[in-house]
């Protein structure tokens, strides 16, 4: 089996305004042919999908992309996508309860944040061929919405917590682990900048790891970070930005990413293919001429987490052997 998964998928404000003159296809790029190589594809949705709403006061940055626009991600093939976010309830709640029925329709899964508690945490299930692959999402952005028992908001873990909270979420990991072969842990974490991988992400994906992950899929900031190894499980400490309209940091170079491309055997991890990707005109497409520097910076900052990668100039990727013994 083979799973893509992708960094922040951001199609409000200038996307959204270019989406509607160019469709569905556009933010993808030429990115297409190797998403529909998978079997699956999992990506953070970095805004609400909605017509109506009104911006959250006191936010600076609101996300909005119209209710159509779940024909986007159903175009380049996304299955399941992650609510956990300091996006998600840009525009309220009467937003956020336009987009869960609009996933639903499309058939998209979700995790990390619903109309309560118990839904914000609850996990998604997809089986795929003879596998059943968990997804569950967390964030520790946006303490202020933190699902209730009785409100919707975002399933609110802090990385540093040692309280209910944090054995709540590592509970949930086993108790999910126990019924699917295979499961996603995505961490919307930390700020947006720094490309070193913070000290207490790395100690919270062993313990995830440890409670039964088989991938930390990591994001929140806006640039890519080094991928870890654990017990030959894959840790993406960051993801990056796949599709946005934000300025370009000339030094942190955040129209800079990948698509990881997860290759699982026998239900376990084997290999991780990262192909570049860069953000041109609100559009992400493969790198290409810049895909060696690219690769080159992402290899640099693995080996820092002792993981050794090589570039193979035929596929146009950056390859990772889980099993590094």
């Amino acid at each position: 089996m083979q799973i893509a998964l992708l960094g922040d998928v951001m199609l409000g404000r200038l996307v959204n305004q270019q989406l509607k003159a160019s469709g569905p296809a556009y933010p993808w790029g030429d990115t297409v042919p190797v998403l529909r190589r998978a079997d699956i594809r999992v990506a953070n949705l970095e805004c609400v999908l909605a017509d109506g709403g009104t911006p959250e006061p006191g936010k600076v940055f609101h996300f909005r992309s119209d209710l159509r626009n779940v024909e986007t991600l159903r175009y380049a093939g996304i299955d399941v996508v992650s609510l956990a976010n300091n996006h998600v309830l840009d525009f309220g709640a009467g937003a956020f309860g336009e987009t869960l029925p609009a996933l639903d329709r499309a058939g998209i899964l979700h995790a990390g944040a619903g109309l309560d508690r118990e839904t914000a945490s609850r996990p998604a299930v997809r089986r795929v061929g003879g596998t059943a692959l968990g997804f569950i999402a967390f964030t520790d952005n946006q303490r202020g919405w933190e699902a209730t028992g009785t409100s919707p908001g975002v399933y609110y873990v802090p990385v540093a917590d040692a309280g209910r909270r944090m054995a709540g979420l590592l509970e949930l990991v086993g108790r999910t682990k126990a019924r699917v072969e295979l499961l996603i842990v995505s961490a919307h974490w930390g700020p947006n900048w720094g490309s070193a991988a913070p000290r207490e992400h790395q100690e919270l994906a062993r313990a995830l790891i440890d409670a039964g992950a088989d991938v930390v899929f990591g994001h929140s900031p806006h640039i890519f970070r080094g991928v870890g190894l654990y017990r030959n499980r894959p840790i993406l400490y960051s993801a990056g930005d796949f599709v946005d309209d934000y300025a370009v940091d000339p030094e942190e170079r955040n129209d800079q990413s990948f698509i990881f491309m997860l290759e699982t055997r026998a239900g376990a991890p084997h290999t991780l293919r990262l192909y570049p990707t860069i953000i041109t005109d609100f559009q992400v497409r493969l790198a290409r001429d810049a895909s060696r520097e690219i690769a080159g910076r992402m290899a640099r900052l693995s080996r820092d987490l002792g993981t050794r990668s090589n570039w193979n100039d035929t596929g146009g990727f950056l390859g990772i052997p889980v099993d590094q013994s």
